[in-house]
């Protein structure tokens, strides 16, 4: 892209030089800002007519407004504080916002500001915090106005195309985690073999399955399935300098568990006749609460809390073709739990669980065909990803050239 034929020292070490015809000035003589009106929580409704904006953004709706037409708000409490929005509506800003209105091209300001990261103007305390002097305080520097005018219409332009390509590029990533979820239901209920007769499973939501492979239930399938306990709180000898894994069910990854984030004492294995030491390769799943259905493969020793139900020493079952199955039944295991806001599975329920029975040649041949298109799968959503992440720093890049005059747009 072009660059203005002469260039002057802003003054401002992070700013750099600036065209020669811009003017450097504070914030504050450029754009009235102050602070919004507190609102009470009762007044924030799902069905309101009038978004409420506060210091991450939109807190909610109410029926009354205190701010119309086109105004800047800046987030001025919370992690996000500091995010920009430009908004041409009536709205309600409440206390935890700034809004500030310019006689300059608002959206001009808007892109220098969301350049300038007033995030980093934030204190360091546990509730981050910028005010409106802060703000106010900051350089900038200043084209005239019509060439505001150019910068922020290009800028609008160039950033809803890359936004677009953005927003194209996560959806890719979403339609591979479907293709991936297909692909493992697929293979693991119906085989790679397009051609193989079909019989009825005798399970509803299961359907048709290869003629020649066998149902079983988990219980048929696994010399262990078991659980585990939690040592007494409080009780330090058998938590403190532990050295034996101890997995809780927020450990569960839906992929091997190389670690734990709690380890127990030898004092608890001793104590706790429950506290069994499962090997690796053992499957576990999560039988409470949110996590209900989440699952692992160990890889390393471990015991386990009650939540957790571990499935250990397959017999003429590959333990991976079992972690895909279950992973495909998710949705029906979760379908099997009792309770109310806090669902739940036990033991007897997961040991009566069917599963399809191929003979382990054919396991090994679903599990490698998984394996070999999720491998495929993952290549293609981490080249997308790291479009995204090309993407976001061009876009930063862009609006960084553009409002301090680094490039010329006419």
């Amino acid at each position: 892209m072009e660059r203005y034929e002469k260039y002057k020292d802003s003054g401002i070490e992070w700013i750099g030089e600036i065209p020669e015809h811009w003017s450097i000035a504070k914030l504050k003589y450029y754009l009235c800002i102050q602070s919004g009106t507190g609102i009470n929580i009762n007044d924030i409704q799902d069905d309101g007519a009038y978004y409420v904006y506060g210091g991450n953004g939109v807190m909610g709706k109410t029926n009354k407004f205190n701010s119309s037409g086109e105004v800047l708000i800046i987030g001025r409490v919370g992690a996000l504080c500091g995010n920009v929005h430009i908004i041409n509506n009536d709205i309600w800003i409440s206390d935890n916002a700034l809004w500030g209105q310019s006689d300059q091209n608002q959206l001009f300001l808007y892109y220098y500001l969301k350049y300038f990261d007033l995030n980093r103007l934030a204190n360091k305390n546990a509730q981050p915090l910028i005010t409106g002097t802060m703000v106010k305080e900051q350089f900038v520097g200043f084209p005239p106005l019509p060439e505001q005018t150019a910068i922020a219409n290009f800028l609008d332009r160039k950033t809803t195309e890359i936004d677009d390509l953005i927003a194209k590029k996560k959806r890719l990533l979403e339609l591979y985690e479907e293709e991936k979820t297909a692909l493992i239901n697929r293979a693991v209920t119906k085989g790679i073999n397009p051609d193989a007769p079909m019989k009825d499973s005798g399970i509803e939501w299961l359907g048709e399955i290869p003629a020649h492979w066998e149902v079983k239930k988990l219980s048929w399938c696994f010399g262990i399935i078991g659980s585990g306990t939690t040592p007494k709180a409080g009780e330090d000898k058998y938590y403190e300098n532990g050295c034996v894994n101890w997995l809780l069910t927020g450990d569960l990854n839906d992929s091997e568990i190389h670690e734990t984030t709690k380890k127990v004492t030898q004092d608890a294995i001793n104590k706790y006749t429950s506290l069994k030491i499962y090997p690796p390769d053992s499957l576990v799943i999560a039988m409470y609460g949110a996590t209900i259905g989440k699952l692992g493969i160990l890889k390393i020793p471990s015991t386990v809390n009650q939540a957790c139900c571990v499935m250990a020493k397959p017999e003429s079952l590959l333990y991976k073709f079992a972690f895909y199955y279950l992973k495909a039944a998710k949705k029906e295991i979760i379908n099997l739990s009792y309770g109310g806001g806090q669902p739940n599975i036990n033991q007897e329920l997961i040991r009566a669980i069917k599963i399809p029975f191929p003979n382990i040649i054919e396991q090994k041949e679903i599990v490698s065909y998984i394996e070999n298109e999720l491998n495929q799968l993952s290549i293609k959503k981490n080249n997308s990803r790291k479009l995204i992440d090309l993407l976001i720093e061009y876009r930063t890049a862009l609006i960084s050239e553009v409002v301090t005059g680094k490039v010329k747009v006419t």
